[in-house]
């Protein structure tokens, strides 16, 4: 199979996408599965993993819902309040539905950097090993530090990075994200989704200007740890879809070790076990 593992839906009446607002011109209307399946049909993508964009658990019910109406969403990474004194019931609750695969906190968003190392979050992270989900980490490269850390405390939970961790390709800066990555490839139990990059590049981006953090990628992660994700619709701001399952598939021999958006489907169901494939 070949399988999109992070794309996104909203609907804006929904109210709870906080961070969508209207000066985000590309993406401020509605974004729904029948706006993707043609373009998933035009690539040869046979399923996605569908994944959460409000911090709600009402928006991960959503998502779900979405999920049991187009059997092409493969799975759902939701949202849980990991530190919240509820979290374990609500993390049960939501793992009764077969299609949620993971969760996902919005790291990026949070004000502090060493949130993920709090001890209120134990319950919780058993409770995602329990249910066997997996945890999406969206972090920059200013929280690799304390992934590692987060990542050597809680080894039973399998952790994938979104977008690479956002290395700042716009400024071209390299370290420390190129070392701390790699010290979060370390850990076994860590996989890489091979998205976002153009975002992070801006508009005017190059095949040359991604080339090297793709590879840097490719060497920690190893083609058995990568995912392929187009960060649909996200990616409208400085691309499309077309543009990167292409480029992504035409680096597969050089820079990616071989990895094509086919191959990374097979990782994609060691990364989610629970994957409906």
């Amino acid at each position: 199979m070949n399988i999109d593992t992070h794309q996104h839906f909203w609907k804006l009446d929904r109210g709870d996408y906080d961070w969508l607002t209207p000066d985000l011109t590309p993406l401020y209307q509605d974004f729904l599965p029948q706006d993707l399946e043609p373009i998933l049909a035009q690539h040869a993508v046979d399923g996605t993993i569908a994944v959460q964009a409000a911090a709600t658990e009402a928006e991960t019910e959503y998502l779900l819902s979405l999920a049991d109406r187009f059997d092409w969403i493969l799975g759902v990474v939701g949202w849980v309040d990991l530190a919240a004194p509820h979290a374990c019931n609500s993390i049960a609750r939501l793992a009764e539905h077969p299609k949620l695969v993971g969760l996902r906190p919005m790291i990026q968003d949070i004000p502090e950097d060493d949130w993920m190392l709090g001890a209120g979050l134990a319950p919780a992270i058993a409770a995602m090993v329990a249910s066997d989900l997996t945890f999406d980490a969206l972090v920059m490269p200013r929280h690799l530090e304390n992934l590692d850390r987060f990542l050597g405390r809680y080894s039973a939970l399998r952790v994938v990075v979104d977008h690479c961790a956002k290395p700042e390709i716009r400024h071209r800066q390299w370290e420390p994200w190129a070392a701390d990555l790699a010290k979060i490839a370390r850990h076994q139990n860590t996989f890489c989704k091979v998205s976002g990059l153009t975002t992070e590049a801006g508009d005017t981006w190059s095949d040359a200007d991604l080339a090297p953090y793709l590879g840097q990628v490719a060497k920690v992660f190893g083609p058995q740890r990568l995912l392929f994700g187009s960060d649909w619709p996200v990616l409208n701001i400085a691309s499309d879809y077309g543009d990167w399952h292409q480029l992504i598939s035409s680096s597969a021999t050089d820079i990616l070790q071989g990895s094509t958006p086919q191959t990374m489907a097979q990782n994609a169901q060691k990364a989610y076990p629970r994957l409906r494939v």
